[in-house]
């Protein structure tokens, strides 16, 4: 089968349904992390609590098939390809969401989640992401490394210091970042394992990070869905800036392409903007339904979910 066919037919089914095995688990966590304490960011103390929760414990499996998935996707497709579907588990995850609450989606939340799809999808067509980077380039990774430790610092303070869903967004955004470092990460491993046998990412340090940056990225998606009152929002952050990051690691230190000249930029970037659009829209929407929720928990007229 040519390398083309394995895409179509392992990397890209494998991704999908791994982007629904993170939905159905997000709409449950989502549920579950209202009924335990809130506690300060990052600490493991909240685990203690929800490991007490049946259904979250059933929830954990979900994520790790969805991770299993995803391992399968990124060792047969390059890693600007596969990350990008998994966006869709923003939708995956609001329709299960409303499924389990019996309740109809909002609108303007699902087109919100649209855009970020929507906008991932045209930068995966116009990017036209190529190469197979299992390795290290030899490029420094100081520079990205430092900008996205950065990112993330600054995105808890704002979570930190800012009410509502803007602080919400906040810490989805730091939540996405450590997602997208571990899938690269992991795209490195997956290539120590097909090269070198179950032993070979064990002689690494990228396995080990993987053990450190993934942990920290679920603990705090956890309380990132806590603080949130409604799943959408932080769930398309999450899930719009993890690609993204992973693209940005895929292509400066594991050589894999996307396409750049002026006029593919230019589409590039007005995808983006469509891709930050859908966010505020998101962001202005969950803050109408978190008062309006704040005011009568039950709901008034048309019963909605997202």
């Amino acid at each position: 089968m040519s390398t083309q066919g394995t895409v179509l037919v392992i990397a890209v089914p494998a991704a999908v349904v791994g982007a629904a095995s993170f939905g159905l688990a997000s709409a449950i966590q989502h549920r579950v992390t209202k009924q335990v304490p809130e506690v300060r960011t990052l600490s493991p103390r909240m685990l203690f609590d929800l490991v007490r929760k049946p259904i979250w414990v059933l929830s954990i499996g979900t994520v790790l098939i969805g991770l299993s998935l995803q391992v399968v996707a990124l060792a047969f497709g390059p890693l600007v390809l596969v990350q990008p579907l998994l966006v869709t588990s923003v939708l995956f995850g609001a329709g299960f969401a409303a499924l389990l609450a019996h309740r109809k989606m909002d609108l303007v939340l699902a087109l919100g989640g649209l855009a970020c799809v929507g906008g991932l999808s045209a930068f995966l067509v116009l990017g036209r992401p190529s190469g197979q980077g299992t390795e290290f380039t030899g490029a420094s990774i100081l520079p990205l490394a430092l900008a996205l430790g950065l990112l993330v610092v600054l995105a808890l303070v704002t979570a930190r210091w800012l009410p509502g869903e803007v602080g919400v967004i906040g810490m989805a955004v730091a939540t996405g970042v450590l997602y997208g470092v571990t899938a690269g990460l992991i795209k490195v491993v997956a290539g120590q394992f097909r090269s070198g046998g179950l032993a070979e990412p064990f002689q690494h340090w990228t396995l080990y990070a993987v053990c450190v940056i993934g942990p920290m990225g679920f603990l705090l998606s956890q309380q990132t869905f806590q603080r949130g009152r409604l799943m959408s929002p932080a769930l398309a952050v999450i899930t719009t800036v993890d690609p993204l990051v992973a693209a940005a690691i895929g292509v400066n230190w594991l050589g894999e392409r996307i396409e750049s000249s002026p006029a593919i930029l230019a589409g590039e970037i007005i995808a983006v903007v469509v891709i930050i659009g859908g966010i505020v829209v998101l962001t202005r929407r969950g803050e109408q339904l978190r008062r309006a929720m704040d005011q009568d928990d039950r709901g008034t007229g048309d019963s909605t979910w997202g």
